[in-house]
């Protein structure tokens, strides 16, 4: 059977930059290490995610780092943003925590952090969190998303059990997106087109190995919704070999999309059941 979620309390850890690297014209890669790792451990799944704490701007939190008392003792205003990353990989021997950041230019808080950051610079952070590992059992698996979701898919490529029969698609806006070392994937080209069109296609488009897969669709939400109607209602994928979220969502930032998500996953399943 698919592996379930559970859940566990994050905890808050502090990270100092190792080395960056910049993977593509738009993706970075930070590698986190020092003692402020040293509680942290992460290998159950291959989505484990970490929530980075970004301090607003003349503002300054008590040491050690404390969320809660932060939410206690401050104004709402002067939270810290919190932007939600996936663990591209945890090398437990090294200490050393590596995440892919897509940055668009000086958009954002996280990316510009990433595309400015330098070894030595310290990011508060909390987790790791994590639902999905690819089921051993699973007839075959299916993987799609686009920018955002590229680290968890890497990671679960490297991941599978020994001979599964995957399908791996990711929406890159154009070659010199493809990263080098991932595979095997199905690279699909974005040009000019909305996010996920061209995705949803491939995907819809391909040749379907026999049996049932275990799906991992995330990503953009409109064609995060696309797919899992397809794989729910066309295809009949039972609910438990899904792991479907959207990310992010065009015309919002982090907060307002977690704002709406609810509504939104309560709508997807409603229209879902409807339609099955």
């Amino acid at each position: 059977m698919a592996t379930q979620r559970t859940r566990r309390a994050p905890q808050a850890l502090k990270g100092t930059v190792v080395r960056t690297e910049r993977l593509t014209p738009s993706m970075y890669r930070i590698v986190l290490g020092g003692p402020g790792l040293k509680e942290f451990s992460a290998g159950e799944w291959t989505d484990h995610y970490i929530k980075l704490f970004f301090p607003r701007p003349g503002v300054s939190y008590p040491e050690p780092f404390d969320m809660q008392r932060i939410r206690e003792e401050f104004p709402r205003e002067q939270w810290p943003v919190s932007r939600t990353y996936t663990v591209r990989r945890w090398d437990a021997d090294a200490g050393e925590l590596t995440v892919d950041f897509v940055v668009h230019g000086t958009e954002g808080v996280a990316g510009p952090w990433a595309a400015a950051a330098r070894p030595g610079d310290v990011i508060d952070f909390a987790g790791p969190g994590g639902a999905y590992a690819p089921a051993p059992d699973a007839d075959w698996h299916l993987l799609a998303g686009d920018e955002a979701a590229l680290p968890a898919i890497a990671a679960a490529l490297e991941g599978m059990p020994d001979g599964a029969v995957v399908r791996a698609f990711v929406e890159v806006a154009g070659p010199e997106e493809e990263h080098p070392g991932v595979g095997p994937v199905e690279w699909v080209h974005r040009g000019g087109r909305r996010v996920g069109e061209a995705l949803v296609e491939a995907v819809r488009s391909m040749d379907l190995p026999d049996g049932v897969p275990h799906a991992f669709v995330h990503g953009e939400a409109g064609f995060v919704k696309d797919l899992r109607r397809w794989l729910r209602v066309d295809q009949a994928v039972p609910r438990e070999r899904l792991s479907v979220s959207g990310y992010w969502r065009l015309g919002h930032d982090e907060d307002g999309w977690q704002a709406s998500k609810t509504e939104w996953n309560a709508e997807v399943e409603a229209e879902q059941e409807k339609t099955a």
